[in-house]
């Protein structure tokens, strides 16, 4: 078992795992993560569970999947009543501090930090609604969305997810600056930060940094290219999609979305910098890992809402006390590993409660005794899917199960950008049975497909049903940062 330690936590936003310069892209600049990558762990296979941000964060703090906690999409969010590690570290006597986004139902519900700092929860304590109409034919097409994703996307003034970016920076070092050179119990900080979601308006020296001929390009975005799969059709007319995209604004879009990361990693460098100025780098554990990814253009899909490598591979990079340098991991993980890990390297016993948790600590792979045998999983059930969609990872093969639909397989090893559908090409069937039947002892699809869609209709009833859900939100394309008025956005 490690030392206890203190832990700076910090999590980024729709950051994509491919695109962190220690993952292997040298065109994005990333020098915060590659540094602390190189002088500790880096897990080249690490998921959230599922591909949007409440359910993932729920499954951040809880340890639980979404079919487990109930906790389907961005208006049913952790609201108190399901434990947390942050809860079970603050009854241990640890202070627990968080700093930014959390996307839970509120503030006043007790989310287990002893403080909460410039907290952001979902909009007035319900969120963007029209996720609950999702696999209806009353769920309308969101055209502002993409025009979220492309029409803002360029060079201008700082966005207010950035100034708010900034705060939470400042916050973060005025904590740190208060417990320099303690050497009491263990603590925690958790920094969620906002980038790196859209708007991608950026200012014009960070585009700078990503000349159009230069910058990370998606996959299979042409006409001749991009997958058929009716699940992916769906998304992408609810997303708003037009047929075409002109390349120039693809370039634009992939420069500003990592013109965007860079700013997350500037963000993090800053508060890096004051743990040692404050001179506790010695005694605390530095994690960075990202609520879901984000795919700009890849399969002709922008956003996230799906389950190809781009929008649920997230980076997930850990430093500090008893973390071997240069360390890489191949063993898969998953949010839900983090419960047991952070409660480990506090020194926090396990609790009887939380036995039966999915998860399993990262610390054995983290020293060398990797478990090869691990698999993935993440679920989807919110915005643009008409049924629940499934992850299954054994070894190198990628099973996406879609209730009422083919499945999808993938060879990672062969194909790591997932241009093959294997079921597609007809030689993949047998495979994809095989996952399919451990993919069962993990959850029974169509029944939470039934359960997520039961609990969605129950919540849009008691908000009024379809006309005061399309009345009262109308579908806003992100949630406001604290001070801004999502009726504004």
């Amino acid at each position: 078992m490690p030392r206890p330690a203190n832990l700076l936590m910090f999590v980024g936003e729709s950051h994509n795992r491919a695109l962190v310069g220690a993952y292997g892209a040298d065109a994005v600049r990333t020098p915060t993560l590659d540094a602390l990558a190189a002088r500790g762990a880096l897990f080249r296979n690490s998921y959230c569970t599922s591909p949007i941000c409440v359910p993932s964060r729920a499954s951040l703090a809880t340890g639980l999947y979404p079919h487990q906690s109930r906790y389907w999409e961005n208006s049913i969010a952790l609201d108190g009543r399901t434990p947390t590690w942050m809860k079970r570290a603050r009854s241990a006597g640890l202070d627990v501090a968080g700093i930014g986004k959390f996307h839970f139902r509120n503030g006043e519900d007790d989310n287990g930090f002893s403080e909460e700092i410039a907290s952001m929860h979902i909009a007035e304590g319900v969120g963007e609604l029209i996720g609950l109409l999702r696999g209806t034919n009353e769920e309308p097409v969101r055209p502002g969305l993409w025009d979220l994703y492309t029409k803002r996307a360029g060079a201008g003034p700082e966005t207010t997810y950035q100034a708010y970016d900034r705060k939470i920076t400042r916050h973060s070092i005025d904590w740190l600056k208060a417990r320099a050179h303690r050497r009491e119990r263990p603590w925690v900080l958790c920094v969620h930060y906002v980038s790196a979601h859209a708007p991608y308006t950026v200012p014009q020296d960070l585009l700078d940094l990503y000349p159009l001929d230069r910058v990370p390009m998606p996959v299979r975005f042409r006409p001749d290219e991009r997958p058929g799969h009716p699940a992916v059709q769906h998304l992408r007319r609810i997303l708003g999609q037009p047929d075409t995209i002109d390349e120039t604004l693809l370039r634009t879009l992939s420069a500003a979305y990592c013109a965007t990361i860079t700013h997350l990693d500037q963000q993090i460098g800053q508060v890096v910098a004051a743990l040692a100025d404050a001179g506790l780098v010695d005694d605390t554990r530095v994690v960075y890992t990202a609520d879901h990814g984000y795919s700009h253009g890849n399969h002709f899909i922008f956003g996230l809402f799906n389950l190809y490598e781009h929008s649920v591979g997230v980076p997930l990079i850990m430093a500090g006390p008893d973390i071997p340098s240069g360390r890489r991991v191949e063993q898969i993980a998953s949010h839900v590993d983090l419960f047991p890990t952070v409660l480990d390297g506090l020194g926090v016993p396990p609790h009887e409660q939380d036995r039966d948790l999915p998860g399993v600590s990262l610390w054995p792979a983290i020293t060398g005794k990797e478990d090869r045998g691990r698999v993935g999983f993440a679920e989807y059930h919110a915005l643009g899917s008409r049924n629940g969609a499934f992850m299954l990872r054994e070894g190198s093969d990628k099973l996406l199960y879609h209730v009422g639909m083919q499945p999808q397989l993938f060879d990672l090893a062969a194909d790591p950008q997932e241009l093959c559908d294997l079921v597609l090409e007809g030689r993949g069937h047998r495979r994809a049975a095989e996952l399919e039947q451990r993919l069962r002892t993990i959850v029974d699809p169509e029944a939470a497909d039934h359960q997520a869609k039961a609990d969605q209709r129950a919540r849009a009833a008691e908000l009024g049903g379809t006309a005061a859900i399309l009345e009262r939100r109308g579908g806003f394309v992100y949630s406001p940062p604290p001070g801004e008025d999502w009726r504004k956005i």
